[in-house]
Order: structure tokens, then C-alpha cells, then sequence
């Protein structure tokens, strides 16, 4: 019996022994798998050109894949947030008395510059305000080291791994060093949250360094988000929308931001401003979206909203851009 046990141990350890040299072996043969990748990013990126010193000093950020990045990417959650809980989430009170201590502090810089470009100041600090807390929030990671682990195992492996490219061609072009290229773990970037290919589109230059600074120059901030809403088609004095009473259920087929109609039809139909007056003009187009459905909280809202969608695809996203800014900016 004691012979037996000893060789059960000696079989156990001998067991437990290959099993840490084929997990070792597969570590080893993944980190060369990802140093291979890599040589093809680099191979790719010097054929369009870039610099080869640059596109090395970047690389030197990743040199495996990151087990962060990977379990924020495998294990998003899946739950679904009604409207009145994503409102309460992000829409604090403490977000708004934030908020109007900072816009005071830029106005004199953002409100030129958000002109400049085709877009105005409530926009501009509610985006700002949801993607980093004005710019407090701007993520931890490297963006190069993010992007190469998505491109290398991710879910979409290809859309990542062009990310990764574009994000190669900013720092090529010089506006930021590749150590200070940080952002989400999905590689959105700077107090703005473009992605690459968004910044490589609308990010602009604010402050006349001839850079385009989404990290750390909020005059470049402030122009990029309203270089991409004014590219979209803002209608600068617009509203995005409005609260709104509506005075009998409207029929489900009625509600949805595409399902437009004049004021004046709304109101024959019961919608009344929040207040339960009627509205000031009969002759706007707008819809109504009511998130959590009857009985609950309801909006109108016009072109400007649609053009805050564009930015982010989300009936939520929008209302609280433009709730947060015009709360802000209008206070």
C-alpha cells in the first residue's frame, strides 16, 4: 500500500510537472505567435510609408497580449439599463454643478473655437461631459498595446487591426508620442474618445500648434468635438430637443425619432411642452421618443438630436448629451 502511494505521488508530480512545461510550451509558443503579428504590423506599416523609427517605438509597447484588454472585451455586461436608471447613472446633479464650474472656467476658449467650427457650446460640453467627466476620465491604457491585442484576439480582429494601422499613421504624423497615446481599453482615445480612423476624420486643431492635442490641449478638445458635429451636419442655435407632456397615450407606431411630423400636427395629437403650453411654432419638424414607454418620461426632439447619434448611435447617449449641455450651458 505505501508503494502504491509513493508511486501515485511520483505519477501526481510527474503530471502536475508536464502540465506546467505544456502550459509554459503553449505561454511561449502565443508570445512568439503575437512577436510574429506584430513583425506583420510592422511589415505593413513600412510598406504605406511610415517611419520605421516611429512605428518600432510604438510597437515596443505591446509585447504580449493584454490579459486586461481581453477580459474587458470577453465579459462586457450584458444587462440593459431602462432610460430612467442610464439617466440617473450619468446625469448626477453633481455632473451639472461640475459641469458649470468648468464650462465657466472655458467658455472664453471653447465658445470661439466651437463656432469656428460649426457647432456651439451645449453640444460640445455634453459630449465632453459623458465621454470623460470633462476631461477627467480619459483612460489608462496604451492605445497601441489595446488595439494589438483586439487585432491579434479579438472579436473582430480585422476592424481592430485597421485601427491599430491608422493609429500608426497619427503617430506618424507627430501630434502625439506614442508612450502618451492613451485611451480605453477598446482603443478610444483621448478626453474626446475618438477612435483612430474618427480622429484621422474630424480631429482639429484648436489652439494653432499645428497639432491636433485630444489628450492633454482642451481648446483641440473642443474643436474636434465640434469639427465632427459640425461635419454632420449641426445646425448651429438649433434645439437638439425638449421635454414634453403628452396629454393622452400616443399609439406605439407614433413614437420614434423617425417619425416626424410639424409641431402643429404634435399638438393636435396632445404633445404639449413640458410645462402643458402649446408651442411656440406650428411649423418645426420633430418626433417624439419616449424611452421607457407610456406614461413615462418623453421628448421631442429635431435634426440636432440625429446629428448627436451620429457621434454615438443611441437614443440614450443622445438625450444625455443634450440634457447634460443644455442643463450646463443654459443654466
Amino acid at each position: 500500500m505505501l508503494q502504491r502511494r509513493h508511486l501515485l505521488a511520483a505519477l501526481t508530480s510527474v503530471a502536475g510537472s508536464a502540465a506546467v512545461g505544456i502550459s509554459s510550451a503553449n505561454a511561449q509558443a502565443r508570445v512568439q505567435s503575437y512577436g510574429a503579428f506584430l513583425e506583420s504590423v510592422r511589415a505593413q506599416a513600412l510598406a504605406q510609408g511610415l517611419s520605421s523609427a516611429i512605428v518600432s517605438q510604438a510597437l515596443s509597447l505591446t509585447t504580449q497580449p493584454n490579459a486586461s484588454v481581453l477580459k474587458l472585451d470577453r465579459h462586457q455586461p450584458e444587462f440593459t439599463l431602462t432610460w430612467a436608471q442610464y439617466r440617473d447613472r450619468v446625469l448626477p446633479e453633481s455632473r451639472f454643478v461640475k459641469g458649470r464650474s468648468v464650462y465657466a472656467a472655458q467658455q472664453s476658449v471653447m465658445s470661439p473655437v466651437s463656432a469656428r467650427f460649426g457647432c456651439d457650446d451645449r453640444a460640445v460640453m455634453g459630449i465632453w461631459g459623458l465621454e470623460s467627466g470633462f476631461g477627467a476620465h480619459d483612460g489608462t491604457y496604451s492605445v497601441i498595446d489595446a488595439l494589438a491585442t483586439l487585432a491579434f484576439d479579438g472579436r473582430r480582429s480585422a476592424f481592430f487591426r485597421n485601427e491599430l494601422m491608422k493609429a500608426l499613421q497619427i503617430l506618424n504624423d507627430g501630434d502625439i508620442a506614442p508612450a502618451a497615446m492613451i485611451g480605453s481599453y477598446a482603443g478610444a482615445m483621448g478626453q474626446a474618445q475618438f477612435m483612430p480612423s474618427a480622429y484621422l476624420r474630424y480631429a482639429a486643431d484648436g489652439d494653432g500648434d499645428g497639432k491636433r492635442n485630444i489628450w492633454t490641449s482642451e481648446a483641440d478638445v473642443f474643436a474636434s468635438i465640434a469639427n465632427y458635429l459640425g461635419k454632420c451636419g449641426w445646425q448651429v442655435n438649433e434645439p437638439w430637443g425638449q421635454e414634453v407632456t403628452l396629454t393622452k397615450v400616443l399609439d406605439k407606431a407614433e413614437i420614434g425619432r423617425t417619425r416626424q411630423r410639424t409641431l402643429g400636427e404634435w399638438m393636435a395629437l396632445g404633445v404639449r411642452r413640458v410645462d402643458g403650453t402649446a408651442f411656440s411654432q406650428s411649423n418645426v419638424q420633430g418626433a417624439v421618443v419616449q424611452p421607457d414607454g407610456p406614461g413615462t418620461q418623453a421628448f421631442m426632439v429635431y435634426h440636432n438630436f440625429n446629428v448627436i447619434r451620429r457621434y454615438n448611435p443611441s437614443d440614450y447617449y443622445a438625450l444625455g448629451v443634450g440634457l447634460l449641455g443644455t442643463g450646463i450651458v443654459s443654466a
